[in-house]
This record gives structure tokens, C-alpha cells and sequence, in this order.
């Protein structure tokens, strides 16, 4: 009885410590919020200059793509974002006091975005940034909620969020958070320049790329080692690039022109965007200064490279080759070329193309099943586009074309399955 008694006292200890650990580790970085917090129209004099930073930097951080629904007005929330554990909805943004931000002061702001919690201490999701927000400065925090506050109050309710247990308990997100969140601020290098810290803030930061272009675990938490190394964007199912490897969508060997008109028009003369880096630079990266697009640019320029992937690649089969030409001449061939030559200032050349050879071909099929959708820019405002054949070729003529054109040409890689081609057609949604 004895025994039985002090193994459960040890337990109750060890649970009681555990807690305590996780509580603790959930406060790091984190301060009590000053006196403003009770003064809210005296915590951020929202002078016209400022207003137009803080939506300038909203702009930047893409904050209305999550937080507008379509047809709905801007930043009232209530965008379901899908994840692997359930679908998230986004808050109201605008300052209406019962169901918006209205009642929030600027300090309450700051700690959304660098600890991840809320106006009433509960803590976020991290299908919210903060673990890249967190690196916001101060200033840029108070430019955005002064923006924020000067947009028309939108009474829309925010809408509870559908997760499944036990991802939707504070406890299981305190630890996650204490297994893989630590709030930080941006530190200059001092032996880069400026313009290299300027894009360093901005992709880690506002711009969050990593958030995309990183793999992530099992428990949707992404690696700080493994940064732009590529990866499946969860649900979405579509591949985020590596933009540290040349063969995916690094741009070391890029002119910064180049790099800039990309971020700033969706095209260069390398690659152009499509999937959802194409609302990125619609939304977003398009607004850009010319300044901060060429600091991104450097910044991109300048990440270190992995060193290419060594693979022993199969032949595909002489059979699938051969459906697939036809295929390609039948559908393909009028825009892209007989040769995969493309056709400059219209359609991509797919002779070459390293977004075709990509390792990993999901883009590449969704692309043939969906479409593929430049971004409407200032500085290409009439983009082509190409059309859908999801209900024109079935799987196994998918299939063989992308297999055909990621061979062709001088193109090498892996043969795509049907069993690739059927799941994206089964998340076409997503």
C-alpha cells in the first residue's frame, strides 16, 4: 500500500513539474503588458505617415490573404484555413469592439505577433505566424495596428475554429509551443550591409517564407536547420520549392534584377510564379518598393546552397514516353512549342525548365489537372495562362505528358504515377 501510495505521489509530482515546465516555457520572452494596455487611444498616435506605413507593411506580411474571405470585406476574417489537425478560422481584423480588434491597444498588438497570444492571454495557433511575426519589430507592430484601426469597423462575428481533440485544448498548443516556439527579435548581421539586414527582416519576418518553403514534422513545426529547404505545403498539397538549391528555385545565379522582377511582376526571364506564390506576389510581394524588393533579392541571392541531391534515375518506360508525345502534341504543343521552346513573353519554355524536373511533381500535375495562373501585376498586367485539362485527360494521359515533358528535350527525371495523379485530383479543392 505503501509502495502504491509514493508511485503515485511521484507521479502527481512529476505531472505537477511537467506543467510548471511547459507554463514556464509558454512566459519566455514574455513581459507584463505596460500601463497603455488601459489607454488605448493614447498608445499609438495614428498619424497619416504611420497609417500609410502600417499598410505598406500589411501588404508585406500578406496579412489580408488569410483575413478576408472572398467577396468579403477586407480583414473581417472568417477564411477557414485547412491544416492537418482540423480548419482554422481567421479573426476580425477590423476595429469593431464586440467582434473585432477595436478594444485592443497597441501593446496587445505586439504580443500577438511576438508571443503568439491573445487580447485575453489565450494562446494562437501557429497557422497565425508568429513563430516568424515574432521577429517584428516594435515600431513596424504599432505602423500595422495603426493601419488596422484606421479601416472601417466590420461587425462580423469570428468563427470557432474545427479542430479535433486534442489539437484543440490550450494544453496541447502550450506544448507544441514549448516544444517549438521560442519568441526572438531580428539582430543585424554587422558584417552584412544594410540592404542584406533590410531582406533578411523581411523574408524571416513579415514575409515569413520559411513558413512555406520549409519542411515541417509531423506535429506541423518546421525546422530552423532545415530552412528553405523545400517543402508539401500541408493540405494545400502543393510543393513549396527549396530557395537554397539551383535546381529548385534558388536564385544565387540570378541576376537581382531578376530576382526583383519575379517578386514584383511574377515573371523573369528564368521562371514565373504559379499555385499559391501566385496570390502571394498578387497580394503582396508586388507592393513592394523597389528598395525592399531588391533587399529581398539579395537576401534570396545570398542563402547558402545544399548541395544537389545525388539520384540514379530509372528510364521510364519506352510505352508511357510514346502516350505521352501524343498527348503533348495534341494539347501542349501549340503554345509550348514542338521542342519545349515556349514562346517569350507568352508561354514558359518547358525545355529546361527546373520547376518541370522538380524531384518532387505535384506542382507539375496540378498544374495540368488546374490550370496554370500568372498573377495580374502592374508590370504584367494581361498574363497568359493555361488552361485546365482535369476533365479533358483522364490519369494515365496525365501521367504520361508530365512524365514525357520532365524527359524531353535534354529534361531528366523520375516518371510520374497515376496514383500522384489521382490524389491531386482527389484535393483539387484544397
Amino acid at each position: 500500500m505503501k509502495r502504491i501510495l509514493w508511485t503515485l505521489f511521484f507521479a502527481v509530482a512529476l505531472l505537477a513539474l511537467g506543467t510548471a515546465v511547459v507554463a514556464a516555457l509558454n512566459l519566455r520572452g514574455e513581459a507584463a503588458l505596460p500601463a497603455e494596455s488601459q489607454a488605448l487611444s493614447q498608445a499609438v498616435p495614428a498619424t497619416p505617415e504611420l497609417v500609410a506605413r502600417g499598410e505598406y507593411l500589411a501588404r508585406a506580411g500578406n496579412c489580408m490573404a488569410c483575413h478576408t474571405v472572398q467577396g468579403g470585406a477586407p480583414y473581417a476574417g472568417g477564411r477557414g484555413i485547412d491544416t492537418p489537425f482540423g480548419v482554422i478560422h481567421t479573426t476580425n481584423l477590423t476595429p469593431d469592439k464586440a467582434t473585432g480588434i477595436g478594444n485592443w491597444s497597441a501593446a496587445e498588438f505586439w504580443r500577438a505577433l511576438h508571443n503568439g497570444r491573445s487580447k485575453d492571454g489565450r494562446l494562437l495557433y501557429p497557422a497565425f505566424p508568429y513563430p516568424n511575426y515574432t521577429q517584428v519589430t516594435r515600431e513596424d507592430s504599432d505602423a500595422i495596428y495603426a493601419y488596422l484601426q484606421s479601416l472601417p469597423a466590420v461587425a462580423q462575428a469570428n468563427r470557432p475554429h474545427a479542430l479535433r481533440f486534442p489539437y484543440n485544448t490550450q494544453a496541447a498548443l502550450g506544448v507544441w509551443r514549448a516544444l517549438f516556439f521560442t519568441p526572438g527579435t531580428f539582430a543585424p548581421e554587422p558584417v552584412q550591409s544594410a540592404e542584406w539586414n533590410r531582406g533578411a527582416y523581411l523574408v524571416n519576418g513579415l514575409g515569413h517564407c520559411a513558413a512555406c518553403h520549409t519542411p515541417r514534422n509531423a506535429l506541423g513545426a518546421s525546422s530552423q536547420a532545415q530552412a528553405f529547404s523545400g517543402g508539401l505545403i500541408p493540405v494545400q498539397n502543393w510543393y513549396a520549392p527549396a530557395l537554397n538549391a539551383a535546381a529548385e528555385a534558388g536564385v544565387a545565379h540570378w541576376p537581382v534584377e531578376d530576382v526583383v522582377a519575379l517578386l514584383q511582376t511574377g515573371v523573369a526571364p528564368q521562371g514565373s510564379v504559379t499555385g499559391p506564390m501566385a496570390e502571394v506576389v498578387f497580394r503582396s510581394t508586388q507592393y513592394l518598393s523597389d528598395a525592399d524588393a531588391q533587399a529581398m533579392a539579395v537576401y534570396l541571392r545570398a542563402l547558402p546552397q545544399q548541395a544537389p541531391a545525388a539520384s540514379a534515375l530509372a528510364k521510364p518506360a519506352a510505352a508511357m514516353l510514346a502516350r505521352g508525345a501524343k498527348v503533348y502534341e495534341q494539347h501542349c504543343a501549340q503554345c509550348h512549342g514542338d521542342k519545349g521552346e515556349g514562346k517569350p513573353g507568352a508561354f514558359p519554355a518547358l525545355a529546361g525548365n527546373r520547376a518541370v524536373m522538380l524531384q518532387d511533381p505535384t506542382n507539375l500535375v496540378r498544374v495540368v489537372l488546374q490550370g496554370g495562373y500568372l498573377p495580374a501585376t502592374a508590370g504584367n498586367p494581361r498574363p497568359h495562362g493555361m488552361p485546365p485539362f482535369m476533365q479533358v485527360l483522364g490519369d494515365e494521359d496525365v501521367a504520361a505528358v508530365s512524365t514525357f515533358v520532365r524527359n524531353a528535350w535534354g529534361n531528366q527525371a523520375s516518371a510520374v504515377g497515376t496514383i500522384g495523379v489521382y490524389r491531386a485530383r482527389e484535393r483539387r479543392g484544397s
